[in-house]
């Protein structure tokens, strides 16, 4: 759990905890370990250990049909289980390969889109793999191919989605993965080993009851919005080096942690989520959200949840 040195868990702990996925891994067989980007996988292993992201998507199945249970301790002393639902918020998935079926964005109304024309030929290539929001195509359009080369630190842009509709409009995130999932095969089979260091997804959890019932508690209305990389890139890092995480540091085989590396809030009232930590959780709340922040701006990308959630309010 993330526990902190000399003190009890926290309720910030215990949300981060109860909503990092630890996903079902496999070891690489070596004769594919040579066919791994070099740029992206740098070391040299005797074993490399992955995951698929059907099975990531896995992790989160019960809790879009149940929630995810998060124990809390009230002000009083009261204790109680908060449950939150998870939505796909925002997802990017770059590989190494460009003959996949992306550089389309799938829209909030089911249809498909490229993601650029002819009428941002005067951009940069690099302006044409981030404009997300950018050119929309009728039937095609332009000849990817000439549009884009290979970024070979980037990779290619197979898919993404940005949640635009309120939460009441929404679907769980198994839900919506797995409607994503049947124009887009690869949200299931990639692996993470085939991801470059810049595919990301963020998860956002809305409460929806707690046990035992009975009273409302404005603390328990907080909405959190979580971000993940999605690259095995990223898989020996310590991200929080002030939390003493033992079972993050999982023994090989026995699946793979994907805590997250950012953190943004919504309707955070009183004290309930900061007071743990002798302190120190309102100082990871800024930093994670710093870090969410810092992220999004070097991706160059408008994530419409992360706008709303820091007061940001456009169109």
């Amino acid at each position: 759990m993330f526990l902190d040195k000399g003190s009890t868990q926290s309720n910030l702990d215990c949300f981060l905890h109860c909503t990092t996925p630890i996903v079902r891994s496999q070891f690489l067989p070596k004769t594919e370990m040579r066919d791994l980007n070099s740029l992206w996988h740098p070391w040299e292993r005797e074993k490399v250990e992955y995951f698929t992201l059907g099975d990531l998507w896995n992790c989160y199945d019960e809790w879009s049909a149940y929630g995810a249970g998060v124990p809390i301790v009230l002000g009083n002393g009261e204790t109680l289980v908060q449950y939150y639902v998870p939505y796909l918020s925002a997802i990017q998935i770059f590989t190494s390969s460009s003959c996949v079926n992306g550089l389309r964005e799938e829209t909030d109304d089911g249809e498909t889109r490229d993601l650029f024309s002819d009428s941002c030929s005067e951009e940069s290539e690099m302006d044409k793999l981030w404009r997300w929001d950018g050119c929309s195509s009728e039937e095609g359009g332009c000849d990817q191919d000439n549009l884009l080369h290979l970024n070979d630190r980037l990779g290619y842009l197979y898919f993404q989605y940005f949640e635009r509709s309120t939460p009441y409009g929404r679907v769980p995130l198994m839900d919506k993965i797995t409607g994503l999932a049947r124009r887009y095969p690869g949200l299931m089979s990639l692996r993470n080993v085939d991801l470059s260091p810049a595919s990301w997804m963020a998860v956002a959890w809305y409460p929806i009851y707690h046990i035992p019932m009975g009273r409302t508690i404005k603390d328990l209305s907080t909405c959190f919005l979580t971000y993940h990389t999605l690259s095995s890139s990223f898989q020996d890092m310590d991200l929080d080096d002030d939390i003493e995480n033992d079972e993050r540091k999982r023994k090989e085989g026995e699946g793979i942690s994907l805590p997250p590396f950012g953190l943004a809030t919504y309707k955070m009232q009183g004290n309930v989520w900061v007071s743990g930590n002798c302190g120190r959780d309102q100082e990871r709340l800024v930093s994670l959200l710093s870090v969410a922040d810092s992220w999004l701006k070097q991706l160059r990308v408008q994530h419409h949840d992360f706008n709303y959630f820091v007061g940001i309010r456009r169109g």
